[in-house]
Parts: structure tokens; C-alpha cells; sequence
């Protein structure tokens, strides 16, 4: 199920962020005294920021937001195109929920948006990650470098 953020949530948010294996195609993880101090009371309020829960307990998030446009990897040069992020516990991994919880997203936004293309941008080393963007239909933009490593950006439209 996707829903709001709750404060029950945080401490999955903090393992979210905290976690080696979640983080290590993503410039690895933080501190735990670091996440203590920043992530608020209820993480994630705001538009586009999903709680993806498994009988009452987060197991990740999906998120849509504008990718920054000073980052590379752009489809225009006008302003940030909507980006689709997500973070799974590795509990949660090889089970199909991040290809779910995505699609569902996804879907969301082509009602809310018609015609938005969406973007999504991983490490090329990360093979899960590569297969969940072609499973959902995202096609490969460009590749460059950033954070030390080959990027993918591939993009999604409704009408596909």
C-alpha cells in the first residue's frame, strides 16, 4: 500500500538512509547521530512523497520530485523534469514491491499530470536498478559521469 508519511515511519526512513547495502550505488550511507538530528518528527511531507507499507510497517518510499537542473542529465533546458526515486529496505528486495509501488506512482501521475515524462537516473553498475527502469518502461536518454561512476538517465512517458 502507498500512503502518507507517519511518524512511525521514521525510524524506517533513518535504516533507509543509514543503510550500507541500500546506499551503495548512492555515494553510501549517513550517520546515524547525522539522521537522529534531520530527519523530522514525520519524514517526507510533502507532494510526491510516497510510504510504501507492507502490513503496517514501511518497507521503502518512492518519490517524484524536479531534478535539480545544474545536475546533468536533462531532457530540457528550461527546468527540472519530474524524477522517480525510490529506497527499499533489503528485506523488501527481490520481491517485487519497488516494481509495484513504482508503477502505482507512475499511473498516479499520469492521472494528476497527463503527458508529465518522468526520468530516472541510476549507477549503471546497479543491475536491480537497471532492470526495474526497463520493467517500468524507461527508456535510455543518455549515460554520463557523476559521483565518480557511469550514470543511466532514461525516461518515461504516459503514452508509451
Amino acid at each position: 500500500m502507498l500512503r502518507d508519511a507517519e511518524a512511525r515511519d521514521r525510524p524506517a526512513v533513518i535504516e533507509l538512509y543509514a543503510s550500507p547495502e541500500v546506499h551503495a550505488y548512492l555515494g553510501g550511507p549517513r550517520a546515524l547521530d547525522e539522521l537522529e538530528r534531520l530527519v523530522p518528527e514525520v519524514p517526507g511531507q510533502r507532494p510526491g512523497y510516497f510510504v510504501v507499507d507492507l502490513d503496517g510497517a514501511a518497507i521503502g518510499t518512492v518519490t517524484l520530485g524536479r531534478r535539480d537542473p545544474e545536475r546533468p542529465g536533462q531532457l530540457r533546458s528550461d527546468a527540472g523534469e519530474v524524477e522517480l526515486s525510490y529506497l527499499f529496505l533489503p528485506t523488501a528486495w527481490g520481491r517485487g514491491y519497488a516494481a509495484e509501488a513504482c508503477a502505482a506512482v507512475l499511473d498516479w501521475l499520469a492521472g494528476v499530470l497527463p503527458g508529465e515524462r518522468v526520468v530516472l537516473c541510476t549507477q549503471t553498475a546497479n543491475a536491480a536498478s537497471m532492470r526495474l527502469a526497463a520493467r517500468l518502461g524507461f527508456a535510455e536518454v543518455e549515460r554520463f559521469e557523476e559521483f565518480g561512476a557511469e550514470q543511466w538517465l532514461g525516461v518515461w512517458s504516459p503514452a508509451r
